[in-house]
């Protein structure tokens, strides 16, 4: 990965801007090596077309309009694969916070003997409600997995829970007991959140790059085609 600066591209496109995800280190790296890939590719690929109009321009066989249509052709390859890059990012990391999230969520099983989970449950459901939520994160955060287990791993109106309060409490304790998951899962939404917030500025950037907007170069084309047809049109007469 290129670490260098071109300032003619919006900084937001720098796979650097990878490495600012909330709990990117060494160990998270890889997760999302893909992500800063598909920034860099993008990023490379602007830099390509500019490199490219400096070249073009210098062409004076061509006419501007010519040039223009020339440049926006090579443009278009490059949007094409970079956009194509992000979209298979986007969905691999859609696919892993969906694994994730499930690990995350499954239900466990009381640790304890079942009679002290039916014990503990009704220890539990006696308490006030904020006592009560109080000792189950505790216990959670404790590594006390007999109580939290006992809890979690029953019907929640047995400890005096709501349904959705017990959904809570058990991803506290998948987190609790899974940070490495937790973690992963934490970087994986933060590359795919980047993704949809700066990605969409690489079509911007692409037609900066150009030097005209894509409505402008649409009608040089249209022009083009229209021309060519006649051409072919009069040979066959």
């Amino acid at each position: 990965m290129s670490t260098e600066i071109d300032p003619r591209i919006t900084p937001a496109l720098h796979p650097l801007n990878v490495r600012e995800v909330e709990g990117y280190d060494d160990e998270t790296a890889p997760v999302l090596a893909p992500t800063e890939t598909a920034f860099d590719a993008a990023y490379r690929s602007i830099g390509e077309v500019y490199a490219a109009k400096d070249k073009v321009e210098r062409n004076l066989a061509w006419t501007p309009e010519a040039r223009l249509i020339q440049l926006d052709d090579f443009a278009r390859k490059h949007l094409d694969r970079v956009t194509r890059t992000f979209d298979t990012t986007r969905a691999n990391l859609e696919k892993g916070i969906a694994a994730l999230e499930a690990d995350l969520t499954q239900p466990v099983v009381a640790r304890a003997a079942a009679s002290i989970s039916a014990e503990v449950r009704a220890h539990v459901k006696a308490l006030p409600t904020g006592k009560r939520m109080e000792t189950i994160r505790k216990a959670i955060e404790d590594g006390d997995t007999d109580v939290a287990t006992a809890v979690l791993g029953a019907p929640a109106m047995l400890s005096g829970l709501d349904a959705n309060m017990q959904k809570i409490l058990l991803r506290l304790y998948h987190e609790r007991t899974n940070p490495s998951t937790a973690k992963r899962l934490k970087v994986m939404q933060g590359a795919k959140d980047l993704i949809e917030r700066n990605a969409p500025l690489i079509f911007g950037q692409f037609e900066k790059a150009v030097g005209a907007p894509g409505h402008k170069v649409k009608k040089l084309r249209e022009a083009k085609s229209e021309a060519e047809a006649a051409l072919i049109l009069r040979d066959l007469i």
